[in-house]
């Protein structure tokens, strides 16, 4: 018996799949394209973001890469709620933003660039460890999808001591270890907080920062960081 498939996410680039307890995103034709041009270029971004996802899996928590060909890449689902719609309400929302610096500190020691780094390609679980949620078939999750709001009844576990937030569509991403590039990726989620959270915005972003000191660059990035804000219309205290 086949299992059905449900559109959860519908963007330019990409459409986002779920079947059964898999994740498919298929990058979309673009009919302005030359079709050779076209084709060349989803195939291109389908491996770019292949790799990435492949090389970042035992860094941060992400979805497992299952397989991919051409146009099209398979992954786990991942059990959670979109950070966007719940942010704001989280009772532990400093150390979510704390962990999040964690986690963009962790990408860019590795050479990783998001390049759209918002709390809506973020997904907090209710799992206690990210490794678990790696190794875990996720069979049991009949209730959550890649972007539900069901599944932790919302809030997070109590039973979880550190929040556990995955970061999903590296389809913007690349390899760079530029300090530009990491300051610019800090520049995006301080962007989107304000844009989505602006409530908030000024202590998740400090909180942010503070879980960003792990990495080896921080001062040169935080640096940047304040230059990058003097060119654009978001100037963040902190």
């Amino acid at each position: 018996m086949s299992l059905k498939s449900k559109i959860i996410a519908r963007g330019a680039e990409a459409v986002i799949s779920k079947i059964g307890n898999k994740v498919l995103k298929t990058r979309v034709e673009k009919g302005y394209r030359h079709p050779e041009l076209d084709k060349k270029l989803r195939t291109r971004r389908t491996r770019s973001e292949t790799k990435i996802l492949k090389k970042i899996s035992s860094i941060i928590p992400s979805p497992k890469i299952l397989g991919s060909d051409n146009f099209e890449i398979t992954m786990d689902f991942i059990s959670g709620k979109k950070l966007s719609k719940h942010l704001d309400k989280l009772p532990n929302k400093i150390a979510v933003s704390k962990q999040i610096g964690k986690n963009i500190a962790k990408l860019h020691d590795a050479g990783i660039i998001h390049g759209d780094l918002t709390t809506s390609n973020m997904i907090l679980s209710s799992t206690s460890s990210p490794s678990n949620q790696h190794k875990s078939k996720l069979s049991h999750n009949k209730d959550s999808s890649l972007i539900d709001n069901k599944g932790m009844g919302g809030r997070v576990s109590s039973n979880s001591k550190i929040p556990n937030v995955f970061f999903i569509d590296f389809g913007l991403g690349f390899h760079s270890d530029r300090i530009e590039d990491k300051a610019v990726d800090l520049h995006l989620i301080s962007q989107a907080l304000e844009a989505k959270h602006s409530k908030i915005h000024e202590a998740c972003f400090k909180a942010i920062l503070q879980g960003y000191k792990s990495s080896k660059n921080y001062s040169q990035v935080l640096v940047r960081l304040k230059k990058v804000e003097s060119r654009g219309r978001y100037k963040t205290q902190y």
